[in-house]
């Protein structure tokens, strides 16, 4: 697997894992081990959340078993194409209030995608493809998976092992190397937008 670092060049010094980690499509089909995976859900885990209150959660499916149809089939058919090649797919929610109180959690969403980053990057860590995506019905996956109202769907992300880019469809090899950023500056500003 191609090493971000390689084309990619910070404006500022940075760990260079930051760098590194990106999101390949192309992956071999093998199964990844249930401890493997676990592994990803326990860096999650660690997050930092408000109130500790830790209001994400996931649903997956392996590959093979009962479950995997369901979740494939959420996804567009440009995500099908390659992440028919994962290991797992996940699903990731986050509760909109509290467990403590029920009242409202204005930072669900943000404390869902912390978990998220610490997912992806344990992940690169493991030397395995993880690929987040929004590619897919969010209403099917409410209703097929069962999510309560009260829970937001977030996104989805597949896992696998790395795979030759000979497995992607020919318009997404061109496209399996790591991508750029904007500018800093036109991201961060001091003081008001």
């Amino acid at each position: 697997m191609i090493k971000g670092s390689e084309v990619r060049k910070a404006d500022h010094e940075v760990e260079p894992f930051l760098l590194d980690r990106w999101s390949p499509r192309a992956m071999s089909g093998e199964e990844i081990s249930h401890e493997e995976l676990m592994r990803l859900f326990e860096a999650a885990r660690w997050a930092p959340s408000s109130f500790n209150a830790q209001q994400w959660r996931a649903l997956y499916a392996r590959r093979g078993t009962e479950h995997w149809q369901t979740f494939f089939d959420l996804l567009v058919d440009a995500n099908k194409a390659w992440a028919k090649n994962a290991a797992v797919l996940v699903v990731f929610i986050s509760r909109r209030n509290f467990d403590h109180n029920d009242e409202p959690s204005v930072t669900h969403s943000y404390d869902c995608g912390a978990a998220w980053e610490n997912f992806a990057l344990q992940g690169f860590k493991q030397g395995l493809v993880v690929h987040g995506m929004e590619g897919f019905d969010y209403e099917r996956a409410r209703t097929e998976l069962r999510i309560p109202d009260d829970f937001q769907v977030e996104a989805m992300a597949a896992v696998g092992r790395p795979g030759p880019k000979e497995l992607l469809p020919e318009k997404l090899q061109a496209r399996e190397t790591p991508n750029d950023r904007r500018k800093l500056s036109e991201s961060v500003f001091e003081g008001r937008f």
